[in-house]
């Protein structure tokens, strides 16, 4: 109701969906046809911009179906599947995309039931909400499930923040300009922070995110896919495996984190109680905290390293955490300082690409504060925001994924080999934290993470871009 529906109402309403293209809700809900436009009707209008066409939304809204299917019954013979069939018989030659936004352990035997039901035809496709599965093992699991009924080509693994526009003008930025690929290495960039955090925390969800944490739910998929779209080399083409090749190897050039190293180079956090805010282990919710309630992470903070030639010696600080002072996506590339400045009081150069609240792009450079007497310096935004520059609505990123998985192009979505090595180096951080059997670093609710994450940058003299150094 919050992402898929709108993307796919915008998708309807600027005319990227074929007339007869129909869009069916699977639930264990006892829905019919009328209840779901209802919810729909009541639910995702709210996000429709004033003005636009009543008969737009009423196309919208017949394409609309629901059929009860619980997964857990036998494809073969349940009602469901079987009304599925029936709703789809006579139309083989045309494209079936299987949205999966449902728990991975499911992701296996939907793929054998649609097989079961006869719904899988050689133009299907199947998309993977993330996390995709625990740890190493687990996805490997998942992938020969869902391997052993759709081919490679016809798996599209989604992570939302690479449909942005932001992540897609790193790649133009990148490689459609000239002035940055001679400083894009070590020579010249200090180091680049990755920052994904969040002022809610988890109310109603801490069944989710006891088996989850920070570090599966955010940075195996997230972080790691950003990191490897501003450390990755230029592809020889922008083609649907040149790109995924080129991240693929930067998963593999990850220094590995286990041990000691583990706590040297990350930290984990959980948010405690403050005023006003409760803290995790008090968050409403159905069922009281468990054991792993007091273990699991709501903060983390890792300095991860490239070990290749571009990259040598220069950190790569990946954060994310709930119940932060602000709502923020965002990749800082900090530059080295000049060479020799003949200025006092100047700082080095740094590009921020913003990924949310408002997607952007500014580049800090120094400049002379206008008067007459002493020069005087202050780093001032070169800025390029998306909305003002190109005068139109930016497109949420699930409309552009679900676009190209309509199009059969995978090149924003992850292969499973980039799955599996993000994976193999999560895993030994994992082990590290649970052999250990010390709670998360508690931090306030609304602060800026535990102490221990700005140590982590401040062992070097660096601090995470809202501060300044002190």
């Amino acid at each position: 109701m919050r992402k898929l529906l709108p993307a796919l109402y915008h998708c309807d309403r600027d005319g990227r969906l074929a007339p007869q293209t129909r869009i069916i809700a699977l639930s264990r809900g006892g829905l019919t046809d009328d209840d779901l436009r209802g919810k729909v009707d009541a639910q995702v209008r709210a996000a429709v911009p004033e003005g636009d066409d009543p008969a737009v939304w009423r196309r919208f809204l017949a394409r609309l179906r629901h059929v009860p299917v619980d997964v857990h019954d036998d494809g073969a013979a349940h009602e469901g599947w079987r009304a599925l069939a029936g709703l789809l018989a006579g139309h083989e030659d045309r494209d079936r995309i299987f949205y999966l936004a449902s728990p991975p352990m499911t992701f296996g035997p939907f793929c054998r039931q649609v097989q079961q039901a006869g719904l899988v035809t050689p133009r299907s496709r199947v998309v993977l909400e993330k996390p995709l599965g625990r740890d190493l093992a687990s996805a490997r699991q998942i992938n020969d499930e869902v391997g052993a009924i759709f081919a490679e080509s016809q798996i599209y693994r989604i992570d939302h923040y690479l449909g942005k526009e932001t992540v897609q003008n790193l790649l133009v930025l990148r490689f459609a300009n000239a002035f940055l690929e001679p400083i894009w290495n070590s020579l010249w960039i200090d180091h680049v922070q990755i920052s994904v955090t969040e002022t809610v925390g988890t109310p109603g969800r801490r069944g989710y995110y006891d088996q989850a944490g920070a570090l599966r739910d955010m940075v195996q998929n997230h972080l790691l896919q950003l990191l490897c779209l501003v450390a990755m080399e230029p592809p020889a083409r922008n083609d649907r495996e040149s790109i995924r090749d080129e991240k693929l190897k930067v998963l593999q050039a990850l220094r590995p984190i286990s041990g000691s190293e583990a706590d040297r180079f990350t930290v984990r956090g959980q948010y405690a109680e403050a005023p006003g805010m409760p803290g995790y282990l008090d968050e409403p919710d159905r069922s009281p905290p468990t054991d792993a309630s007091y273990r699991v992470e709501t903060f983390t903070a890792i300095r991860a390293e490239v070990k290749n030639w571009r990259w040598a010696g220069v950190p790569f600080y990946l954060r994310t955490g709930k119940r932060l002072p602000s709502r923020r996506s965002e990749i800082v590339v900090q530059f080295k300082d000049v060479p020799h400045s003949i200025y006092p009081g100047g700082s080095p150069n740094r590009l921020v690409l913003r990924l949310q609240p408002s997607e952007g792009i500014d580049l800090h450079i120094m400049a002379k504060e206008p008067g007459a007497g002493e020069v005087t310096l202050r780093p001032v935004p070169l800025g390029l925001s998306f909305a003002r520059t190109f005068g139109t609505r930016v497109p949420d990123a699930y409309e552009r994924l679900l676009m190209d998985v309509m199009d059969g192009n995978p090149t924003l979505f992850m292969r499973r080999d980039e799955v599996e090595a993000a994976w193999r180096w999560i895993d030994p951080i994992l082990a590290t934290w649970e052999s250990a059997g010390t709670p998360p670093e508690p931090y306030p609710a609304g602060s800026a993470g535990p102490p221990s994450a700005h140590e982590l940058l401040g062992r070097s003299g660096r601090a995470w871009h809202e501060e300044e150094p002190a």
